[in-house]
């Protein structure tokens, strides 16, 4: 190895450095972060029977909507160094980090390192990447995952081993049990590189990729194959799924609902979430539209209604925007749960999805064409490739599936565009370089010189957009600047003050993503549906540790005291219709709760005749009604047959932010000791993960009836927040029952 190989790159250390500053800054204080996948996560450390399935609660009656390897990692952090918030996003942290890492490893040597670093700074500094990988969510480890089997790829084709070759179709297998079909929309761009680039004869590269594909075949189905040809009497309830399957669960709920639109779990289809044109006025602007294409709730809401204040009545206002000023469902930072505007070619330079993600999107697009025609080889047929117009090939094949995707799915939240970071911050980076180049040595006469200015002004053009709701004066400060540095670069085309006003505008293009994407850092965010925005900064609690949230704190330090004194030989707590209040007491105390229906609420894991089973042998003693899932055959005979109690001083606990600039409260979870004031800092109103969400009560309602407690915020999808929560006692049930 040469001295020149040997040599740090500190751009590359400082560039990193910084990744690990916004991804992992102030971790400490992120609370829950996705409580449902964090009760899973204390599940998993409990046995390894959970640990495999990922089960959502201690006796493994159901699991997580997701496959286990992302929480695999999760897990085993938590198993060495216990459960804490920042233990818990701690390998979303280190994937984002080794993210960055890979891309420049996958820049550098084919372009130089100049666009290696600029595509690693570009990773770094994309908004939406900053808040996954603050998460517990699946997204920060599959990008890494992707990134990596890539990298083995290029290996493959640069020193010609097959090995290389299956271990980056393997994982991407991996990736399919990271979160299912999503690591597939990177396989097209797999098989173009390695058709156009693999230096051997077609016979061959397609019997290697047909053997690629196998192995591709044979790692995504080691995990779903076992499971499910495991006896359902002897493994975990698939949750999400209605058939106890994860295959169906892959290509059902996490597969082909995806695109077309949601239809189980809810009882209603979403046919084209955000498609309509009823919009709401945010301070994030005007197209904030509602689920459904209706303009009304979503159609799992209960009875399709509009969120209700304190009083009972109708605010007459939008969902709040998740990760936004108020965390509920709609627009906030530019991103709610829902808010992924209209669909069509469009719908990613709209404000919903844009100002996570697109901020450089035109310079992507018009970097590659930059870059395609700088490494035409002159001496060769127009059809004859370079290998750098090979990996540009591979980098637009990224892309263009999955643009296409989110510019026409029904079901998927804002934070899953992170897909699209990786190609976008390798065509820009890559795409700088070269234009700065043709612009510097071709004539004014060739239209290649015109592609670095146009690919500034009109990403400048967007941005200004972007930022017009927010601040004015950068809006102006963006647009001027644009125009000024355009003029003098074509002043000082060829000469040595060039490079200098190139970096200036390399500045001010990253100047306001770089700024959204501080600020999921300054506010400590870690939020179960990742955003980024100056919304963060202004909410109550705003930089005090954002995690939690939507985490169904609906038991009080009473009820829940209550029901641990009374538990006795029973193997769970108690039974609820979803998973909202039990995440947060399975966090808490490590108990078994039996979450029926799984996060939604709808999954048919038991009969009634099973249950009964279960009360009858004593598994099951109390049973939590909060509404949802009221129509279903327990429900009804619980609340039949159970007795329900009347647990005195049960109304739930509040605790003031001490941050908030008014006098906000937010509940707090019933705990089996009294806890200090905190700030919960997660969305109130949002669904878990990677679902759809749900508008929430004002954070200063609490109930007034004995008996019941208040769901102030919430982690299921079945209705909104504030529903009464009733206990009721099964001990007598199925002797009433028989009477």
């Amino acid at each position: 190895m040469t001295k020149k190989n040997r040599r740090v790159d500190i751009y590359l250390i400082l560039i990193l450095l910084l990744a690990l500053f916004l991804y992992g800054w102030n971790t400490w204080n992120a609370g829950t972060a996705n409580t449902y996948y964090t009760a899973a996560i204390k599940s998993m450390t409990m046995s390894w029977h959970n640990f495999w399935y990922a089960a959502f609660d201690p006796a493994g009656f159901i699991t997580v909507d997701k496959p286990p390897v992302a929480l695999w990692f999760m897990a085993i952090s938590a198993k060495i160094f216990g459960l804490h918030g920042w233990s818990i996003v701690l390998p979303s942290v280190l994937f984002g980090v080794g993210s960055v890492y890979l891309i420049y490893k996958m820049i550098a040597p084919k372009f130089g390192v100049i666009p290696g670093r600029l595509a690693a700074l570009v990773m770094v500094l994309t908004p939406i990447a900053v808040a996954d990988s603050r998460t517990n969510n699946m997204d920060a480890t599959l990008i890494f995952f992707l990134l990596l089997a890539g990298w083995f790829l290029q290996k493959s084709v640069d020193k010609a081993k097959l090995r290389y070759l299956f271990i980056s179709f393997a994982l991407i297998g991996i990736a399919f049990n990271v979160k299912m079909l999503q690591a597939y929309m990177v396989v097209p761009a797999m098989l173009l590189y390695y058709w156009i680039a693999a230096k051997k004869k077609w016979p061959k590269r397609a019997g290697w990729l047909m053997v690629a594909m196998a192995v591709l075949a044979v790692f995504t189905l080691i995990w779903p194959v076992s499971v499910d040809s495991t006896s359902a009497s002897k493994r975990p309830y698939i949750g999400s799924s209605q058939t106890n399957s994860v295959m169906e669960l892959a290509f059902g709920y996490n597969g082909t609902q995806r695109l077309l639109g949601q239809s189980t779990g809810t009882g209603g289809r979403f046919p084209g979430m955000g498609n309509n044109k009823t919009t709401t006025k945010t301070k994030t602007g005007t197209n904030q539209a509602m689920p459904g294409g209706t303009g009304k709730a979503p159609t799992g809401a209960p009875g399709g209604k509009m969120p209700t204040g304190a009083g009972g009545k109708a605010t007459g206002k939008a969902p709040t925007g998740m990760g936004g000023r108020n965390r509920g469902m709609g627009g906030g930072a530019g991103g709610g749960a829902f808010d992924i505007g209209t669909a069509g070619i469009t719908r990613l330079f709209q404000t919903s999805l844009g100002r996570q993600i697109s901020w450089l999107l035109p310079f992507a697009i018009i970097g590659f064409i930059s870059a395609f025609a700088y490494y035409i080889d002159r001496k060769k047929r127009w059809y004859q490739l370079t290998q750098q117009q090979k990996e540009l090939l591979y980098w637009i094949g990224w892309g263009v599936p999955v643009f296409a995707f989110f510019s026409v799915a029904s079901f998927f939240h804002p934070y899953y565009t992170i897909m699209l970071a990786p190609p976008i911050a390798a065509l820009v980076g890559i795409g700088a370089y070269t234009g700065f180049k043709q612009f510097k040595s071709l004539s004014l006469k060739n239209w290649r010189t015109y592609l670095l200015p146009l690919a500034f002004l009109s990403t400048l053009a967007l941005q200004a957009y972007y930022v017009a709701t927010y601040y004015l004066w950068l809006t102006w400060l963006l647009a001027v600047a644009g125009v000024l540095l355009t003029i003098l670069a074509f002043g000082f085309k060829a000469k040595k003050q060039l490079k200098p006003i190139s970096i200036v505008g390399l500045v001010a293009l990253l100047l306001a993503p770089g700024w959204w994407s501080l600020t999921p850092t300054l506010a400590s965010e870690s939020a179960q549906i990742p955003t980024a925005g100056p919304d963060l900064l202004n909410q109550s609690g705003g930089g005090m540790g954002n995690g939690g949230g939507m985490d169904g704190q609906g038991l009080s330090t009473t009820t829940l005291n209550y029901l641990l004194k009374h538990q006795g030989n029973a193997k769970y707590l108690f039974a609820a219709p979803d998973t909202s209040a039990a995440a947060s007491v399975i966090i808490k105390t490590g108990k078994a709760v039996m979450a029926i229906g799984g996060f939604n609420g709808t999954d048919p894991s038991l009969t009634l005749k099973q249950f009964k089973a279960l009360v009858a042998k004593g598994e099951v003693k109390y049973y939590l009604s909060s509404g949802k899932g009221s129509s279903t055959a327990i429900t009804k005979w619980v609340e039949k047959y159970g007795k329900k109690l009347n647990i005195s001083g049960s109304s739930s606990t509040t605790t003031t932010s001490k941050t908030a600039s008014s006098k906000t409260t937010a509940n707090n979870p019933g705990t089996t000791a009294p806890q200090k004031p905190t700030t919960t800092g997660g969305p109130n109103g949002a669904a878990a993960g990677n679902r759809t969400a749900r508008p929430s009560m004002p954070n200063n309602a609490t109930a007034k009836t004995r008996g019941t407690t208040r769901q102030g915020d919430f982690g299921g999808f079945g209705g909104f927040g504030g529903q009464n929560q009733t206990i009721y006692d099964l001990t007598s049930a199925i002797k009433k029952s028989n009477q």
